[in-house]
């Protein structure tokens, strides 16, 4: 199965097949390798190994066949050279920061991404000498006014969390270049089945595979993507000695999801704009943010760039917080948490949840209102999930 050019074959191939490598017993599935560590020919053999001079597995904190599958895959379907598995998006994205910047460098990010993101790069990066410059998604001359000589990368989710935010890739990856930056993108909410930064310049590709990637809420994991050799020589030594590792397990679960990520994500965002134009009718919604209406203010771009809005919708709720809080803890057929990329439709407060970490002043910042919820939404019946918010809504 190796053999094969996966650019060759279209991504629903890829998600089923790409990566795999079967052993002497011919199995059909991918098997779960489920060991700590491996055995050498010799003592020779051994040590060409630990020195990189033969390849082949080592120790599972960063060479095991199922976790290799899974990057294999999964860098097939983001059409990158190398992908490196970890342990959870967070040690993903941190691993790009230990990876790549050292005291002295510079980054800039986005106002608009997850609450754990601002305050790994604001209150972590920060104590080892590496500052952050936080500017507007969408103000791309802030970005190029915000570079500085030492800048090692631009950071973004696109779109971003929870305010479905689209940033233009390709023009972001233009400003970074010039200036000599590397351009990184958070692809957690649409995938590479809906979207494909590095075909638009990017670098490198960070996901959260805990989200759509498992598609069921029932492992742990992260990535990230990109060219062989600035992976190779800045990320990898960091798994293989901070060990922020994937478990074989784990890995096996997201080879599972990616064999229907594409019909997932399609299903996923067909249900997220039913449900985003019948929220748009409702006298008690101020505001629905999703990249699919025409009333998204970069739906324009979306449309270019995405083959589709994906998953999650945002909306403002008149009353502010209470009145957010009284509809999320009225539902019934909902789940009440603050994970997303799930099969089952989860409904969650930003600000006092994702994003309840940050100071208000930054969540102002992020567009991160009392009264907004986001709502990932699943693969129920649509009719069902709008009819239990209207219950939510209709004893007030």
């Amino acid at each position: 199965m190796t053999d094969f050019d996966w650019n060759d074959f279209g991504p629903e191939t890829r998600a089923v097949r790409a990566g795999q490598r079967r052993t002497q017993e011919q199995e059909h599935s991918d098997p779960i390798f489920a060991t700590s560590s491996y055995v050498f020919g010799s003592a020779a053999d051994a040590a060409e190994r630990f020195s990189g001079k033969v390849p082949g597995n080592i120790y599972s904190r960063f060479t095991n066949p199922t976790v290799r599958t899974f990057e294999e895959r999964l860098a097939a379907l983001e059409g990158g050279e190398r992908c490196i598995a970890f342990a959870s998006g967070m040690a993903a994205i941190a691993a790009v920061g230990m990876g790549l910047l050292k005291a002295g460098d510079h980054v800039v990010c986005s106002r608009g991404v997850f609450g754990n993101t601002t305050i790994l790069f604001q209150n972590y990066f920060a104590k080892f000498g590496v500052p952050t410059t936080f500017v507007d998604l969408t103000d791309y001359a802030a970005w190029e006014a915000a570079i500085r000589p030492e800048t090692r990368f631009l950071f973004l989710e696109t779109p971003s969390n929870p305010l479905t935010q689209i940033a233009d890739i390709r023009r972001l990856a233009d400003i970074a270049h010039a200036q000599g930056s590397l351009l990184v993108v958070d692809n957690c909410f649409l995938t590479p089945i809906l979207q494909k930064p590095l075909e638009l310049g990017a670098d490198i590709v960070v996901h959260s595979a805990t989200k759509y990637l498992d598609g069921q809420g029932r492992c742990i994991g992260g990535a990230v993507v990109g060219r062989q050799d600035l992976l190779d020589k800045d990320i990898y030594p960091w798994l293989r000695t901070g060990g922020p590792t994937m478990s074989p397990f784990n890995a096996w679960v997201f080879l599972k999801g990616l064999e229907t990520l594409g019909l997932r994500m399609k299903a996923h965002s067909e249900n997220a704009l039913q449900l985003a134009h019948w929220l748009e009718s409702q006298s008690w919604v101020e505001r629905v943010y999703y990249p699919g209406l025409p009333s998204h203010p970069q739906h324009d771009l979306a449309l270019r760039q995405q083959k589709s809005g994906g998953g999650v919708v945002s909306f403002e709720v008149k009353g502010g917080k209470e009145a957010a809080w009284k509809l999320i803890d009225s539902t019934r057929l909902l789940s009440i948490t603050a994970n997303l990329g799930d099969a089952k439709t989860t409904i969650t407060h930003p600000a006092t949840t994702t994003h309840g970490r940050l100071s208000p002043e930054d969540r102002a910042a992020a567009g991160i209102a009392d009264g907004l919820v986001r709502i990932a939404v699943g693969l129920e019946t649509v009719e069902d999930i709008s009819r239990d918010l209207s219950n939510a809504f209709s004893p007030w």
